[in-house]
């Protein structure tokens, strides 16, 4: 184990760096993460549209359409949102103006869906006059709203780096010496997009949909892609790689789109049905990346070596809200062969758990989103519609991190000790010589 660390870290960890500081994942891991408030407050009221109660559902049926307005302006936009956010977090890379270059994104990426002429359903023959279809403006736009969004912002960047803008006097206000600035590739922006969408009636949507289908629904949704994740970025991890940074930038877009299909689902009265969301990895990260709040319990009350014992003290609590930066770098997990293993097999066997309780029905699958702090098992009970058995479902994968992580904390504990023995005899000699001398 310790060899294969060593050469992760030595071929995989540069490559793996400079990817996690790539400007594009960057902006896009920024950009999506900062629609998350308004998705994650969206997600609540298909909760409150269908709290699992057959006599709350039979009291609100008749408000349902209202109750889902916020659902729909939140989570039912989010990549109207993320357009925006990722081409200001872009822009802020370049030194652009980031407002308008924000802006800018998210204009374009509206322009990629047409407008169409509808009636009012209630009353067929009045017209709503020109109305935007909502299809691919939430998370099934969202492979459209990323690649977009960097079009636009390169446009901008390669216009503002050849002075390819207007320039205004000294004395114009900087507001307004922006604004005209941002015109010229706005145009350019902009008529791309309407050749593209309005004119050769391309829609980039469903190409992209069409293209990534087979990832999303058969690569992503399977056992494989399931597990695959977490074994990925427990590795990266173990070297001292936010895992989480690479792996989880590059398949949350996949995982976004499967999570709003299984919440528009349960927001019309049916069942989620893909596992493959974010929130499935709830039951897997009890306590962070590597179910690490296991690892602080069982070091806070067995160990015996006192540098051990303290670390899990500092960081039980903050394990309980699921951060556990101070338990990887602490303990440390990085680059510690011993304890690297139950952090890199415990999630396996967890999602492999979780995976054959949400294909055989056993959990409802994960169908909203909620802050990644909240303690477990309350979030998994919330983001599976208030399932009891969600809660169960956490307490078992648990008690398996504690069983995994048991042997290998004792036997990391006894290493500590003797080295804690070790160091204690040498003071104590040294001091029993200046105290002769």
């Amino acid at each position: 184990m310790q060899n294969f660390l060593k050469w992760i870290e030595a071929k995989l960890m540069p490559p793996m760096v400079k990817l996690s500081q790539n400007r594009y994942l960057v902006s896009i891991r920024d950009g999506i993460i900062a629609t998350m408030p308004l998705v994650m407050l969206g997600s609540f009221f298909v909760l409150f549209a269908q709290f699992p109660i057959p006599a709350y559902q039979n009291l609100v049926k008749p408000y349902v359409a209202t109750i889902m307005l916020p659902y729909r302006i939140t989570v039912g936009l989010m990549s109207v949102y993320a357009a925006f956010g990722i081409g200001y977090q872009l822009a802020k890379h370049y030194k652009l103006d980031a407002l308008s270059s924000g802006l800018i994104s998210m204009g374009a990426f509206l322009m990629t869906t047409i407008p169409v002429l509808a009636n009012d359903a209630a009353n067929p023959k009045t017209s709503l006059g020109m109305v935007m279809p909502m299809t691919y403006l939430g998370g099934s736009g969202m492979f459209t709203a990323i690649i977009v969004a960097i079009f636009s912002t390169e446009i901008i960047y390669f216009c503002s780096k050849h002075n390819i803008t207007i320039k205004m006097p000294d004395s114009v206000p900087e507001s307004v010496s922006r604004s005209f600035a941002a015109i010229i590739p706005s145009a350019v922006v902009i008529i791309v997009v309407w050749v593209i969408s309005g004119i050769l009636k391309w829609n980039i949507n469903e190409f992209l949909m069409t293209l990534f289908k087979p990832i999303i629904h058969v690569g992503m949704n399977s056992y494989i892609g399931l597990v695959l994740p977490p074994l990925l970025i427990t590795l990266l991890w173990a070297t001292g790689i936010h895992g989480d940074s690479i792996i989880g930038n590059l398949v949350r877009p996949f995982w976004l789109i499967l999570w709003q299909q299984n919440a528009d689902a349960v927001a019309a009265g049916h069942v989620a049905h893909n596992i493959a969301t974010e929130g499935f990895y709830t039951f897997v990260w009890i306590g962070g990346s590597g179910g690490t709040l296991a690892l602080c319990l069982i070091a806070m009350i067995f160990a015996k070596s006192a540098y051990l014992k303290q670390i899990g003290k500092l960081a039980f609590v903050p394990g309980i809200f699921n951060i556990n930066e101070p338990i990887i770098f602490g303990a440390p997990i990085v680059l510690n062969p011993i304890l690297a293993i139950p952090f890199i097999v415990g999630p396996f066997i967890t999602s492999t758990i979780t995976y054959i309780a949400m294909s055989l029905d056993l959990v409802n699958k994960t169908s909203m989103l909620a802050p990644f702090t909240v303690p477990f098992p309350i979030m998994g009970y919330m983001i599976t519609q208030a399932d009891v058995r969600a809660i169960f479902l956490m307490i078992l994968n648990f008690i398996i991190y504690l069983l995994i992580y048991y042997p290998f904390t004792m036997m990391y504990d006894r290493q500590l000790l003797k080295k804690e023995r070790e160091e204690k005899k040498e003071e104590d000699a040294e001091k029993a010589e200046s105290v002769i001398a």
